[in-house]
């Protein structure tokens, strides 16, 4: 989903589990960062806050999604959608889609005599009418008062502005750039930072108790009447607010801006450190089956009482109770390799624990040595290779989880894996899907809901055939999409409104892929068919990741033909095809951050790169933002010379407790333009990995003994 609306699908999901963490001390703004109503502050959430303001004035309605990326820095992804004044002014221009990025840094902690201070940018990736920076400081008095005043530029310091207090440092701060409508989108406004006249704002909010609270500001926008301004009358620079918070992580509000407007808001927050249901609703683990000390030194077992297949299926129906699948079994007299696949426990390590107990009440005592050995795809993932007296030893001692990892050793699984046992053949799954489909212009949507009916066909554990088809109930547009404004340039994404219109049934994909092991630390994959919605044809992949490295190195090359707007099998109405790849580095700083850096050739026929960084919590909490950028012209990227985007993922056993590989996910981005555009596949080997190597181990290893 990639539009303003995709937002509802996040408050949605919060509002329905709302048993969690929003500051008493922090409220919201209309800007939907913590602030007062249109001014900031200097407070901030606590780390890992994620919140989802809605707010609404006459002429301006934005949403607003802000995630506390650490104690002090956090960002804002927001979409307006704002009245202007026309050209003459006498006009107004109704209903302008604007985007907008925030970041903003709190320098230190309040204390005792000293206010907090922070620095921040609004609308600082691209030249806008919304644009500002700031410092504010904010200093709590006794146990409910709030004293917050700044300095702004920008569009915050068109009120009463004075010369710049910094054009003594350089005299090209004295002037800012004059906004203007014509220039292309995507080009980074910092000639814009800091430059031009500054003005004061200040404020004061009262927590009256844990629910209501009361603000009041003197804000430094002036909203100026001129062309291409937002159209909003200012008769006074005070504003008056009131909020109520009902619940934790519910915010509502009510204000009087400017003498003349009302403005109401609503914000939605969670907290991704802190899980609403508390604790895993999963149920207990099996004890560990302590064996006689005489028995585990014996040299060998019977094979005659206990024969393989006998254990294998005991095993198999134990592992199938917790949603794991046995793959594959092979036993000596003293050690134990399991391949298995784990359906059901987001974390690896929680899976390792549960499949190693249910080893101790099935083998034979003197077989002490297992190797747990995860599966996914067909491709055994890594070799953990654990001792069965230190199950028996740790199970209920202090320190049991590091001291298991310590003593655990960790090895690449291709030439130590069993055979895989033949899977059944068929699955499917009926579910539904929700998708804002971007027009190549003016910002304009199309809102497709419906139903999608999944099939997957194991040929071989590694070799499936996947499909999926889609049947819309819900198809509205605003409007229908526009011609093509960039001759030069193929409408790879831009075209997307018009792809399954009909309301018709549509084959979403239908692929056969191959997954491989072709040599230590290597994967590949082999896709074939039709890979999205908009295209067809082969993509294949390898990937260098040794298992205990931070470090992945991977390689995909794509052949890939534009499909019939009407999803089903055809390529001729387009006439379009291109060859298409990247090459990518994938690192885990550690500490929940990942990067990833791809760089190659997008399907318009641009080269660039692109350029990711997550936050992925130990519940599996993840959100992370992106940018693009390529070799086209401002005027055909389709948004400027670059992208960029912020997506999250929550996994689903965040708010329900049960255990579930299954998870929430969207993408909020910028208008979709043709240029940086990928593939949209599923299964890119990184993502397939990771989770059972070392470094996302070791991040959940926790979860071994639950």
């Amino acid at each position: 989903m990639r539009a303003p609306v995709c937002l509802a699908a996040l408050v949605g999901i919060c509002s329905s589990h709302l048993a969690f963490a929003q500051d008493a001390g922090v409220t919201y703004s209309l800007n939907g960062a913590p602030g007062l109503l249109e001014m900031p502050t200097a407070q901030s959430a606590d780390a890992g806050a994620l919140a989802a303001t809605f707010s609404y004035a006459d002429g301006l309605a934005r949403t607003t999604f802000t995630f506390q990326i650490t104690d002090r820095l956090s960002g804002s992804l927001r979409y307006s959608i704002v009245d202007l004044y026309g050209d003459p002014t006498s006009t107004i221009v109704d209903g302008v889609f604007e985007r907008g990025f925030d970041l903003r840094y709190r320098f230190n902690d309040e204390t005792t005599y000293l206010p907090a201070i922070a620095i921040g940018l609004r609308d600082f990736l691209t030249p806008g009418r919304f644009g500002s920076e700031y410092l504010v400081a904010s200093k709590t008095i006794g146990e409910a008062l709030t004293v917050s005043a700044g300095l702004g530029w920008g569009a915050m310091g068109t009120r009463d502005g004075f010369d710049n207090p910094l054009g003594g440092l350089d005299a090209a701060l004295d002037t800012r750039p004059i906004f203007d409508e014509s220039t292309p989108e995507g080009q980074l406004a910092s000639s814009q930072w800091f430059h031009g006249d500054a003005a004061l704002f200040g404020g004061v909010e009262y927590q009256i108790n844990e629910s209501w609270g009361i603000k009041a500001e003197y804000a430094s926008i002036a909203y100026p009447q001129q062309a291409f301004a937002p159209a909003v009358d200012v008769e006074t620079p005070y504003n008056l607010g009131v909020t109520y918070r009902p619940r934790d992580g519910v915010q509502v509000g009510l204000a009087y801006l400017y003498g003349t407007e009302v403005a109401l808001s609503g914000t939605f927050s969670l907290n991704a450190n802190n899980r609403p249901g508390m604790s895993g609703r999963e149920t207990a683990p099996v004890p560990v089956k302590v064996t006689a000390t005489n028995s585990r030194a014996a040299a060998t077992w019977d094979r005659a009482v206990l024969p393989e297949p006998v254990l294998q299926s005991a095993l198999r129906t134990l592992l199938e109770a917790e949603g794991i699948t046995l793959s594959g079994l092979n036993l000596t007299d003293t050690t134990a390799r399991v391949r298995y696949v784990n359906g059901r426990y987001r974390s690896q390590a929680q899976a390792m624990g549960r499949v190693a107990r249910l080893m101790t009440q099935v083998l034979p005592a003197p077989i002490q040595t297992f190797t747990l050995i995860p599966e996914d795809r067909g491709m055994p993932l890594s070799a953990t290779t654990i001792m069965r007296r230190d199950l028996e030893q740790l199970e209920n001692q202090p320190q049991a989880s590091q001291t298991m990892f310590d003593r655990a050793v960790f090895a690449d699984a291709r030439d130590s894996a069993p055979p895989a046992i033949a899977p059944s053949n068929w699955t499917w799954g009926l579910g539904s899907y929700f998708a804002i489909i971007p027009f190549n212009e003016g910002g304009s949507v199309r809102v497709d809901a419906g139903l999608t009916l999944r099939g997957i066909y194991t040929i071989r554990p590694n070799l499936v055939i996947a499909g999926a088809l889609g049947q819309s109930v819900i198809n509205a547009a605003k409007d229908d999409p526009i011609a093509d404004s960039t001759p030069d340039v193929q409408n790879v994404r831009t075209d997307g409104g018009y792809y399954g219109d009909d309301g018709v049934p549509v084959l979403q994909t239908l692929t056969v892929n191959h997954y491989a092991r072709p040599a230590r630390n290597l994967y590949s994959r082999v896709s074939l068919g039709y890979l999205e919605r908009m295209f067809g044809g082969v993509s294949g992949e390898l990937l260098w990741k040794p298992v205990d490295s931070h470090l992945g190195i991977g390689a995909e090359l794509n052949y890939a033909a534009q499909r019939n707007t009407d999803m089903l099998f055809g390529f001729d109405e387009y006439d379009y095809d291109t060859v298409t790849g990247h090459i990518s580095a994938y690192y885990d700083l550690g500490n929940g951050y990942h990067t990833q850096l791809d760089v190659g050739r997008y399907l318009a026929g641009d080269w660039g790169a692109t350029l990711s960084v997550d936050r992925e919590f130990a519940n599996g909490f993840r959100v992370g933002a992106y940018v693009t950028q390529t070799d086209l012209s401002y005027d055909d990227f389709g948004d400027g010379s670059y992208s960029k985007g912020v997506r999250i993922v929550i996994p689903q056993d965040f708010f329900t407790g049960a255990a579930t590989r299954a998870s929430y996910s969207n993408t909020f981005q910028t208008q979709l333009g043709d240029g940086g555009a990928r593939l949209e596949l599923d299964g890119r080997l990184y993502d397939v990995v990771r989770d059972a190597h070392v470094a996302d181990l070791s991040d959940t290893w926790g979860r071994f003994w639950r």
